[in-house]
């Protein structure tokens, strides 16, 4: 992956020279073999479903229908929206509201996505708002990550709703209608500092598209809240863990048999390493003791290589 144009020095930076940068190099092909991967690797901890806040701002249209596409190849359930803002201009926030609406209309399961309010016209940020009222979802945002988003919980708490799912909150001040997601390896990652989420009544756990290794993302949220708490026990973030669940209701059907005893979270925190020997979606077995069913791993691993050097290379040209 190609340096950034200049070593970022904070959240802002990180945005501007990594991240947006890789959002803006993407298309449809290269959303397809990401999600491909990053499904089997959900696969491959035992995770069977994800919930995906997209953002390709060269190739909105049908995005959607690509992530949906591309894990239902592999077994894994996804829950999909488009992170519409106003970073790309006008057309594009109004692109990324049409993809929502297209994506929902036509029966995909999902949100309307919302990137960090700081990147949100006022009118834009009502948009968004009014589009999720009219097909009757929550809104997926990213909330306060940084301090550069401090003011988010003034903007968002004329519209917030109970059906929400705010993304990080590390500096909400206050407590907002929704679902808070804890990302504790991104935020680390970032380095915008610990949230102390036990102080918001609905929390589940994410990872805000880093892995989707579930256990490891427990016994660190686990970790953390134990440095900031040495009296935390880690059944707290069991809790958030097992919580998230309900964002997918229908994972409640789905069977995992994994390679360790007791599956509970004194032993969990301080194991590593626990991985699942067979996984049941829909009745369906999509991984065994020699991987996934439906599809060939080795493939799927050669082809994003592939693909992310082409990605890497559209990336030095921005």
């Amino acid at each position: 992956m190609p340096a950034p144009p200049h070593t970022p020095t904070g959240f802002a930076d990180l945005l501007d020279q990594v991240w947006w940068r890789l959002d803006r190099a993407l298309d449809l092909e290269l959303v397809a073999w990401s999600a491909r991967l990053g499904a089997l690797e959900a696969l491959e901890c035992g995770t069977t479903a994800i919930v995906d806040h997209h953002s390709s701002p060269n190739a909105i249209e049908g995005s959607l229908d690509v992530i949906t596409a591309a894990c239902a190849e592999v077994g894994v359930r996804v829950r999909c929206c488009y992170e519409v803002t106003d970073r790309n201009g006008a057309d594009g926030a109004k692109a990324g509201l049409a993809e929502n609406e297209r994506f929902l209309r036509a029966g995909g399961d999902g949100y309307v996505g919302a990137h960090a309010a700081f990147t949100l016209s006022d009118d834009t940020l009502a948009a968004v708002c009014g589009l999720a009222d009219d097909l009757g979802v929550g809104v997926h945002v990213h909330v306060a990550e940084d301090t550069a988003d401090s003011g988010a919980g003034a903007r968002l708490a004329p519209y917030a709703e109970d059906d929400w799912l705010l993304a990080h909150c590390v500096h909400l001040a206050d407590v907002l209608p929704g679902t808070v997601a804890h990302n504790p390896r991104s935020n680390l990652n970032n380095a915008v500092g610990y949230g102390r989420p036990r102080r918001f009544p609905r929390v589940v756990l994410g990872t805000d598209g880093i892995g989707a290794d579930m256990l490891e993302e427990f016994r660190l949220a686990f970790a953390l809240a134990r440095a900031d708490d040495v009296t935390v026990e880690p059944t707290v973030a069991w809790d958030w863990l097992l919580a998230a669940a309900d964002l997918v209701p229908a994972v409640a059907d789905d069977r995992v048999t994994w390679g360790y005893e007791p599956m509970e979270p004194w032993h969990l925190a301080y194991t590593p390493g626990v991985r699942p020997l067979q996984v049941e979606v829909d009745g369906e077995v999509v991984l065994d003791e020699r991987g996934p069913t439906r599809v060939d791993a080795v493939e799927i691993r050669t082809r994003a290589r592939e693909e992310a050097q082409r990605l890497f290379a559209r990336m030095e040209d921005l």
